[in-house]
């Protein structure tokens, strides 16, 4: 079997988001479908690459490096020998969505040619994951992030993430530069919700790199302490990797990160060895599957938790290849008041990841990543 061609199909979608306390109107965006075809049929695909889960489209400047020279050095080769091109790709320092968008679609494309799940070619873990309900920032008053948490509670969802404020002043309630951080606010929010929730909840915190001291993070994280919250993410900018050191060893909440810095797996190996941080985090938009999967190995030979940052398909997919004892919980959302996360977009029969009353979410049992397409709603809506 040998690959034929590479194809971006970049098409328009409706999509409404949630900024700044308000829910916005639909808007038009794009969205992709990146395709690899073989000599014996066999195809395989992935939506997405370019933002948060599997929601955002490749750019046109990406799709012409796909279906440039990325397509060029695919063209006459075994689709199976994913790992030499994984090398190939990270050797050369190329564009890391890209690289992860080529190895997922390969996954997609062997997973499918054997007619499996892709976690199951990956090796069989489990077929559920516990998920947690994960909002947008800025979601209003701390009342406003109580209510929310308990209307996710009695959804079924075991686990609450809290993105507090940034870029955006909760007192004079109008955007703002990333500076100051509103430290106060943000620790109000965070005891109105264990307030409102209970001891029973699951709670954590991702401020998203935004203190931009060792004193601020430092002060949130003693109160989170208090307050019994499971992880504190991203609290600083992850350059600033000495001083993540430092906050590890002097919080005893534990410390996940890093979340959005380059370098896949070789940069979190580092953090792992530094001691930087106390669980470890990734998604398949920094290394594509292999990537990831190469991460959670080394974080299970270290006894670290790999927690998987944002939703999807591919990041499903690996959850259900891995053990809870390394990757715990799925990451759902985003999610804010009035946002409808349970109705599949056009271009998709199902979403991936719907979720049962005690909070779990199933794999999908389709070859592949399960993407059950709509293949008439992206050909009439091609850009």
């Amino acid at each position: 079997m040998k690959i034929v061609d590479l194809q971006v199909i970049r098409f328009r979608v409706r999509r409404q988001s949630f900024h700044n306390t308000r829910l916005l109107p639909e808007i038009d965006t794009s969205q992709s479908l990146t395709k690899i075809i073989t000599d014996e049929g066999a195809e395989g695909y992935y939506l997405g690459g370019s933002g948060h889960g599997d929601m955002d489209g490749l750019s046109a400047a990406q799709t012409a490096a796909l279906e440039g020279s990325f397509k060029s050095q695919l063209i006459g080769q075994d689709p199976f020998d994913r790992e030499k091109f994984w090398q190939w790709f990270s050797v050369a320092n190329q564009d890391e969505n890209l690289v992860s968008v080529i190895d997922m679609a390969l996954w997609d494309l062997q997973a499918r040619a054997f007619g499996v799940p892709l976690y199951k070619m990956l090796g069989g873990c489990r077929d559920k994951v516990k998920a947690y309900a994960s909002t947008y920032p800025n979601m209003g008053t701390p009342d406003d992030y109580a209510n929310h948490a308990l209307a996710c509670k009695r959804q079924g969802y075991t686990h609450y993430k809290i993105h507090p404020y940034y870029f955006w002043d909760p007192v004079t309630k109008v955007p703002v530069p990333g500076r100051p951080s509103h430290i106060e606010q943000d620790i109000e929010v965070a005891q109105a919700v264990r307030a409102a929730v209970g001891n029973d909840m699951v709670l954590s915190f991702d401020p998203w790199g935004t203190y931009r001291t060792y004193e601020e993070a430092y002060r949130v994280g003693r109160e989170l302490e208090k307050l019994n919250f499971y992880w504190f993410e991203h609290p600083m900018l992850e350059y600033r990797v000495a001083t993540y050191e430092k906050l590890s060893r002097d919080l005893d909440i534990p410390i996940l990160s890093p979340e959005i810095a380059a370098g896949g797996f070789y940069t979190r190996a580092d953090w792992i060895r530094r001691g930087a941080s106390d669980m470890t985090r990734i998604d398949v938009l920094r290394g594509g599957i292999t990537g990831v999967k190469k991460l959670t190995a080394v974080a299970e030979a270290y006894g670290v938790k790999c927690e998987i940052h944002m939703s999807g398909f591919g990041n499903l997919q690996i959850l259900g290849s891995t053990s809870e004892d390394v990757c715990e919980y799925y990451e759902r959302g985003l999610l804010a008041p009035g946002i409808d996360y349970e109705t599949p977009p056009p271009y998709l029969e199902a979403i991936c990841d719907p979720m049962d009353e005690q909070g779990y979410v199933h794999l999908p049992q389709e070859p592949g990543m399960g993407y059950r397409i709509k293949w008439d709603y992206i050909n009439e809506h091609r850009l």
